[in-house]
């Protein structure tokens, strides 16, 4: 995966740093893995740790102006989170298809339609997780909550915005998708 990458500074000149061996993995288990990446970095060797947690998607359904959300505990807040359905990519399945059946799996709602709202790194330093997020408008079925979900329901798209202000909607994924989902409809 970072075999051969090198990096430089904007204008080209100053190598910053340069694989120097193959990844090795230090730990894994059926989400994640933990890779040792040796590096060269401005001449000095060192080892870069980097935590893979594979491609992710997710999607902002939309429905008569509401949103579809998800309701879960997450241990590491200790709290409910209210998230928009999402997940890992599986091994050969498009973004697309991963979002797609992971909202069929948490809602039972299917999206028949996925348009690309926004790919992006949620870290840039010791993450590997590529993420893209998409926008349904074209659904079928009702929501029911799924064996990960407590409750899956449309919450109005003002609401959920509301919701990333007042802290209910503290989820990174959650937040981005549905403020560029806003944003692009407003365009």
């Amino acid at each position: 995966m970072f075999e051969g990458r090198s990096g430089a500074v904007a204008d080209g000149v100053l190598e910053v740093a340069r694989t120097s061996g193959p990844a090795e993995v230090e730990y894994q288990n059926p989400w994640q893995r933990v890779l040792r990446v040796p590096l060269t970095v401005q001449g000095r060797p060192r080892d870069l740790y980097v935590t893979d947690y594979g491609d992710r998607a997710a999607v902002v359904v939309v429905r008569d102006g509401a949103v579809l959300m998800v309701r879960q505990y997450r241990y590491l807040i200790d709290r409910i989170s209210w998230e928009i359905p999402g997940g890992r990519v599986d091994a050969g399945e498009t973004p697309a298809a991963g979002a797609a059946r992971e909202c069929a799996e948490e809602t039972g709602v299917r999206c028949r339609t996925m348009e690309p709202l926004i790919s992006f790194h949620p870290g840039l330093d010791t993450l590997h997780n590529p993420t893209t997020l998409f926008t349904c408008s074209d659904s079928t079925g009702d929501p029911a909550a799924g064996h990960e979900a407590l409750d899956v329901t449309w919450v109005p798209l003002g609401r959920a915005l509301a919701w990333i202000w007042d802290g209910t909607v503290v989820d990174s994924l959650s937040i981005l998708g549905l403020l560029a989902h806003e944003s692009r409809s407003r365009q």
